[in-house]
């Protein structure tokens, strides 16, 4: 063991000079032993204030006068839960018109395309009927100068 590691402590490691470069040792790494289970981290969970926070809390009071000195604490904690859940309604409100604005523009943009690739249908299909128009009134005019030399 000692050994194995005097020999990779004198050896300089990979030079790492950009983000690629660390990216790509670390995929080394995991192909090194390509049947170990890779390990990925679970993803963020949003709480949900409204089932922490009460509907109806019973013993409002304030931070002035009157109040015990240990009553401060709970309206200081009551006020934080207050205040985080309003941030979140409002955090809620603002993710929900954003993805109705993209629901909307992606909507706005599928018909757009919709709209241009019909026009384009719409042009390719006139100009298959002029050529094909072409083609009969050249045909025609062959089939008629085919009948005047035969007169």
């Amino acid at each position: 063991m000692e050994s194995e590691e005097h020999k990779t402590a004198g050896k300089p490691g990979p030079i790492i000079k950009t983000a690629t470069d660390l990216q790509r040792l670390k995929l080394e790494k995991l192909m090194m032993n390509p049947n170990k289970p890779v390990i990925l981290p679970a993803s963020h969970k949003e709480k949900d204030y409204n089932q922490t926070v009460p509907n109806f809390v019973r013993n409002v009071m304030g931070s002035s006068a009157g109040a015990g000195s240990g009553e401060f604490h709970v309206y200081r904690h009551l006020r934080r839960k207050e205040y985080s859940r309003q941030k979140n309604i409002q955090a809620m409100s603002i993710k929900e018109q954003q993805d109705l604005d993209f629901q909307t523009k992606l909507e706005e943009n599928r018909r757009i395309a919709e709209e241009k690739t019909a026009k384009k249908r719409l042009k390719r299909l006139k100009k298959k009927e002029r050529i094909k128009k072409n083609r009969n009134v050249k045909k025609n005019s062959e089939d008629e100068n085919v009948q005047d030399e035969d007169n």
